[in-house]
């Protein structure tokens, strides 16, 4: 040899792993050029044409250095720095090397390395393989010489592989990591698919190729990116069905040709899942499909369907056992008798194969992952069994999550739809109409609508932070505390004030829960608009917390959101004090109150592409319709927040139903107030019983406004639903109910009235106060 150091240094693959200064002078080749390559292909490419393709021994490749010079070589084994070994190619003398040495590099290199190697002349015929290419294509080395190299490797697409080949011999460019799959010998024999280098012989008319197989390295790709497909896009969504649909549109095409989801239809619905074995009575509804083919095969049952599983099938056998299968498919499946529809769409569809494994959690069963594959030689091997056990279980427990929190909406929405009052009905002066778009998740929003006495009608929306069961029963607290200080014929002010109080009362209650329960956390806020309607006074006295302005729209199509003074959110404890706003609201005026999700401009101008403005400038139809014309002009009510609109149309009160007078502040006012309160019972036709008791309450409730009170005293009867009496004076003094003793000549004046009337009360004014009392009317 002409020197102790190789041209390079090639490892057991066949790969260069270092090249020197004299190898980047003969083959004019950098570094980088020649390390990780074949050396065998860069050796062949700069060959000669004598005995270029011959048989090893028959002749030498013509190598020349940068001068012409010819050189040969020789390859040993070497040693390397950590202990292993490699193959050294080195310059060999001329003088001291036969003949035949010439080709010895090329017929180790052709005898040690993994990769398949073929020789091709310019027709694209074999004149050369080594020993990994007959083993690659199951064929002997003298049997394939001549033989065109498409025929020896048998690819899928023939005229493809022959075309690139083609290609490297007119263009002269090297081709690398061109995928090809090969066809097998035996039609049941699995896939296999190789990854293919050529390069041109520079000095003769041939191609060098390449090949090694992936098949293995391809099938673990593609079982990777079916779990990073899964783990990726299964889980999003909280619904059952949506994640069946995402289940296989993550495995198809990839995975699979063709997936089918069923599920238990009690888990659809947030039920618990059966353990297994699943019996053969429990149904199972059909989530999700997809066929990769263009057109889609005809399935067993739609989507949607409910029914149980035949047994015996694999389907039941793996619900019982709770193992995946993998199942080959043909005309003779015996299993087919059991279940004709799936075998039916099975042969339609064309599928050869079957891996169908449990969706299962805790020994639950939950549902049932169908996978079919039409290519007859794309096997399920126990690798793809495993992967589908795998993306089952990530499945699995998206699904129980999913089914829990339908279950935890279901009872949410439940609780929320019995905690809401039914559409309150309408009213003498006031006719309503409500709109109601739940949220996915159930939520605390609110409204409500009752009687006042004096014809007043009281109304109000709220919305409590957070959503579900506890978003809903807070909701429900609030709800029962607003009806019980509205008995106390609060102003809406100071009613807003008290709820806040209970707010942080209810707020400092989950602040003291455990820290491991889910509410310790959660701060408390609500919102809420109380508004009380006065027909008799055409106004509408109104007090906002931290919610959203209600919407006015009065006859002739002037919509304006009134101006009320923005209260703080309650709970919160920060911003000045609620105050009170009067809206005036003369008849067939409409009071639109409304949730934070609801769309709607606040501002004074108004937007005519805002659906609420837009609907309430036409108030010529009946509530219900303007109700309706809102919904549809909605544009998407999905969301986290419920979706809550209270219309209310004001009616003018008759005027012959009210009857007023004003008294002086002397004793004989008494009798006079009873005199005209009798005759304006019988002009309404009113019972004796009942008159007789109203002539009680109007003698002593005069009796303690002349006695204790302050003028100006003034009585007032309403007849609507009730018959209610209300004596005002301009005395600040409260009254009380006293349980007089039997010798007492006074001091019964309140319980009389108290026991001869269904409700009584007191509401004060800036001018005095007004005692009330309201009778059943029969």
């Amino acid at each position: 040899m002409t020197g102790d150091t190789p041209l390079m240094i090639v490892d057991g693959a066949g790969v260069v792993v270092r090249w020197s200064r004299r190898a980047r002078e003969i083959w004019l080749r950098s570094d980088s050029e020649a390390v990780g390559q074949a050396a065998l292909a860069m050796v062949m490419a700069d060959a000669g044409d004598s005995g270029v393709g011959t048989e090893p021994g028959s002749g030498a490749p013509g190598i020349h250095d940068v001068d012409g010079n010819p050189v040969d070589l020789r390859v040993q084994v070497v040693p390397l720095s950590d202990g292993g070994v490699a193959w050294g190619v080195f310059e060999a003398d001329n003088s001291a090397v036969p003949g035949d040495t010439r080709t010895a590099a090329f017929d180790i290199l052709r005898a040690k390395t993994g990769e398949a190697f073929f020789v091709l002349d310019s027709e694209l015929r074999v004149l050369s393989v080594n020993e990994a290419a007959c083993a690659l294509c199951d064929v002997a080395a003298d049997k394939v010489l001549d033989m065109p190299v498409a025929e020896v490797c048998r690819p899928s697409r023939p005229q493809e592989f022959e075309g690139l080949l083609r290609g490297v011999l007119t263009d002269g460019t090297s081709v690398t990591d061109y995928v090809v799959r090969l066809d097998p010998l035996d039609s049941a024999a699995p896939e296999r698919f190789a990854k293919v280098s050529a390069f041109p012989l520079t000095n003769a008319r041939g191609v060098v190729a390449s090949m090694t197989e992936i098949t293995e390295s391809l099938r673990t790709k593609r079982r990777l990116e079916a779990l990073g497909s899964v783990r990726e896009r299964v889980g999003r969504s909280l619904d059952v069905v949506t994640t069946c649909q995402e289940l296989v549109d993550a495995l198809v095409p990839g995975f699979a040709d063709i997936a089918v989801v069923e599920v238990v239809d009690a888990v659809v619905r947030g039920e618990d899942p059966p353990l297994s074995p699943l019996g053969r009575d429990i149904p199972l509804r059909r989530a999700a499909f997809r066929n990769a083919a263009p057109v889609h095969a005809a399935q067993a049952h739609p989507i949607g369907d409910v029914r149980a599983l035949p047994s015996p099938t694999p389907y039941s056998q793996v619900l019982s056992d709770l193992r995946p299968r993998a199942v080959p498919l043909d005309s003779g499946t015996p299993w087919f008798d059991a279940d004709p529809e799936r075998a039916r769409a099975i042969r339609a569809s064309g599928a050869r194969l079957l891996l169908t494994a449990p969706l299962a959690l805790r020994g639950a069963v939950l549902g049932l992952l169908s996978l079919y594959r039409v290519r007859p030689n794309d096997a399920f091997d126990e690798n793809d069994l495993a992967v589908a056990h795998e993306l089952a279980t990530h499945t699995s427990l998206s699904l129980d999550n999913a089914r829990r929190y339908t279950r935890e909406h279901t009872i949410a929405a439940a609780l929320q739809r019995h905690l809401l009052p039914p559409e309150p009905p309408s009213q003498t002066a006031i006719e309503f109409a409500q709109l109601h778009v739940p949220a996915d998740a159930g939520g605390g929003t609110w409204y409500d609508a009752f009687g006042l006495p004096g014809a007043r009608t009281a109304l109000a929306i709220g919305e409590v932070s957070g959503s579900g069961i506890d978003a809903a029963t807070a909701m429900g607290q609030l709800r029962t505390v607003i009806h019980s200080l509205a008995a106390l014929d609060l102003e809406p002010d100071e009613l807003l004030a008290r709820l806040n109080d209970a707010v942080v009362r209810l707020a400092h209650e989950r602040a003291v829960l455990p820290p491991g329960d889910p509410l310790h956390q959660q701060p408390l806020r609500a919102s809420c608009v109380y508004a009380v309607h006065d027909p008799l006074q055409a106004v509408c006295v109104m007090a906002s917390a931290g919610h959203p302005k209600p919407v006015v729209a009065h006859p002739g199509g002037a919509v304006h959101v009134p101006e009320i003074p923005a209260g703080p959110l309650l709970g919160s404890g920060e911003g000045p004090p609620f105050a009170t706003a009067s809206v005036p609201m003369r008849e067939g005026s409409v009071l639109a109150l409304r949730t934070t999700s609801f769309p709607a401009s606040e501002s004074a101008d108004g937007d005519r592409s805002n659906p609420l403005r837009e609907a309430l400038t036409r108030l010529d139809r009946p509530l219900r319709e303007v109700r309706d014309d809102i919904l549809y002009r909605l544009n998407d009510t999905s969301g986290s927040n419920d979706v809550l609109l209270l219309l209310a149309r004001t009616r003018a009160f008759p005027p012959d139903q009210v009857a007023t007078w004003s008294l002086e502040s002397v004793p004989a006012a008494v009798a006079t107030a009873r005199h005209r309160a009798l005759d304006r019972l019988r002009l309404w036709r009113v019972s004796e019983e009942t008159a007789f008791a109203t002539e009680l309450i109007v003698s002593e409730l005069v009796t303690n406004a002349v006695r204790y009170g302050a003028p100006p005293i003034r009585l007032r009867l309403i007849k609507d639903v009730t018959l209610t009496c209300e004596v005002s004076d301009g005395g600040s003094a409260a009254p009380r109910i006293r349980h007089a003793r039997t010798v007492d000549e006074g001091g019964r004046g309140l319980f009389i009235c108290a026991q001869v009337s269904h409700n009584w009360g007191i509401r004060y004014s800036g001018e005095g106060k007004t005692i009330w009392t309201e009778q059943t009317l029969p």
